[in-house]
């Protein structure tokens, strides 16, 4: 027999998989549903120390209980935390963890990393809130995920059973030991909030370290065409999955990581080195010149791991385009900010306009002519940009953006939302190199910034590359993709030259 331990996600407790507990039972399965401390059905209310330890504690209770030879162990959400913590200091019990829509938190992680409601977010960041009652979002609960294919009558349930999640529970770090490192997984998508396999199989193929245990064959995954709450809204289903992952089923992921990542594959142009200066986050590639010259700042994507060496200033796509800037007479500029997590929108920003001030009082940049390129995700940071422009900034150029929170990124601030700023940008130049084959979540946002662009007529030159993939100045090394470049570059110095 195998037994079902079920843990969800903030602000609600065993109640919530009713009906998926019920379908479980009837298969023969024995099934757990948990209640952890302070989430209601009668457990005793959350008090000041309420944590994710003791959120463990209360989980291994339960496993402890067990006498099923075979325990698969969910967590949903923020589920995952507690089991995960469980699963450490019980490895010998647990046959198998299942990732509900959740997060894949390492030691050290809290469940604040993960929370994508900015207003909770604002109160767990408050010094005074390390004892404080998180609010569940009644009647808003697509702030904590979609709620696509739920009925009225489950969201007045949520509106009615849940309760307030304690605050130390989401800012508690996960401590983990590694003594789970061998245990099989799932990964179970639901795919209205935004994930889903293909993208997991681009990730292991890109080749960041971080994702390529995804591919070991005792991952597995499955998704649900639904929202972020599938107990709810799709309870058939998700119990056959739970069933399927169970019996070791699911698809494996057999992308091959490429001998270098993508991003270390060299730049599509054989450019000469060019003199460089670094200093701080900041490399200058110098002209062959003593005037002032005006200066384009290189703006990498991400988010992007702290343990990711080399980092981006030095992977050949932002040398290749700072060695070009500089070939051209004008001062290419590229700068690690610290984007390494859909909440660092906020601190990258700021390193990117410091580095830009550093820029401008260089006495061998023209300080009156600067333009800003962004690449990838770090296309977001360009809102702030758009929202005020400076009469010093020429133009704005993007490689492949993102120009608007993807579905599962709903961690950003919503400041940082091109689509919506370009509204303000006024008649400030701006240069759009749009990826043929890009990703469809990706595109999306590029279409919804060209219409509000076109809405407020903002002067955007499109440059297509239809054969292109995101990042193809190293993936794709063709003449389609170099003279993008080339159009996108002349089109930028230009615009510093009006």
């Amino acid at each position: 027999m195998t037994a079902f331990v079920l843990v969800s996600e903030s602000f609600t407790g065993g109640w919530i998989w009713q009906e998926v507990a019920a379908r479980l039972r009837e298969s023969g399965s024995e099934v757990h549903p948990v209640t952890l401390t302070g989430m209601g059905d009668g457990r005793e209310p959350a008090g000041p120390g309420t944590d994710l330890e003791t959120h463990i504690e209360d989980l291994l209770q339960v496993i402890d209980r067990v006498d099923a030879p075979e325990v698969v162990i969910v967590g949903h959400g923020y589920g995952i935390h507690p089991v995960l913590g469980a699963a450490d200091r019980r490895p010998e019990r647990i046959t198998r963890i299942v990732f509900l829509d959740a997060g894949m938190p390492q030691n050290g992680d809290s469940a604040f990393a993960l929370v994508p409601d900015q207003a909770a977010r604002e109160q767990l960041l408050n010094p005074a809130a390390d004892d404080s009652l998180i609010a569940p979002p009644l009647g808003e609960w697509q702030r904590w995920g979609s709620t696509a294919g739920i009925s009225a009558d489950g969201l007045a349930r949520l509106d009615r059973l849940a309760v307030p999640q304690p605050s130390g529970t989401l800012t508690q770090p996960l401590r983990l030991s590694g003594a789970l490192a061998w245990l099989p997984t799932t990964g179970v998508f639901c795919t209205a909030n935004g994930m889903n396999i293909a993208m997991i199989e681009t990730l292991v193929a890109a080749g960041p370290p971080q994702f390529q245990a995804l591919a070991d064959p005792r991952v597995s995954f499955f998704e649900l065409e639904t929202g972020h709450w599938p107990m709810l809204s799709a309870p058939d289903e998700l119990a056959e999955v739970l069933l399927r992952a169970a019996a070791g089923e699911g698809h494996r992921v057999n992308a091959v990581p490429a001998e270098r990542p993508t991003w270390l594959q060299p730049f599509l142009m054989d450019l000469p080195e060019r003199p460089r200066e670094r200093v701080g986050r900041v490399d200058l590639y110098l002209p062959d010149t003593d005037q002032p010259r005006p200066a384009v700042v290189f703006v990498h994507g991400g988010p992007v791991s702290p343990d990711v060496q080399p980092t981006p200033r030095d992977w050949p796509t932002y040398v290749g385009y700072g060695r070009y800037a500089a070939s051209l007479g004008v001062v290419g500029v590229t700068v690690d900010h610290r984007l390494h997590a859909l909440t660092d929108y906020a601190r990258a920003a700021e390193d990117v306009a410091a580095a830009v001030e550093l820029v401008r009082a260089d006495p061998r940049v023209d300080g009156e002519r600067v333009a800003l390129w962004f690449f990838s995700g770090g296309g977001l940071l360009s809102a702030d940009w758009f929202a005020a422009p400076p009469p010093w900034l020429r133009c704005v150029a993007a490689n492949y953006p993102v120009l608007a929170p993807l579905p599962s990124w709903r961690m950003v601030d919503s400041r940082f939302r091109p689509a919506a700023a370009v509204s303000s940008a006024g008649d400030l130049p701006i240069v759009l190199t749009r990826a043929g084959l890009e990703r469809g979540e990706i595109a999306a946002t590029v279409e919804e910034f060209l219409t509000a662009a076109e809405g407020c007529k903002a002067e955007v030159e499109v440059i297509d590359v239809p054969l292109g993939h995101h990042g193809f100045e190293t993936v794709d090394r063709t003449e389609q993709s170099r003279d993008a470049v080339e159009r996108a570059v002349r089109s930028v110095l230009g615009h510093l030259q009006s």
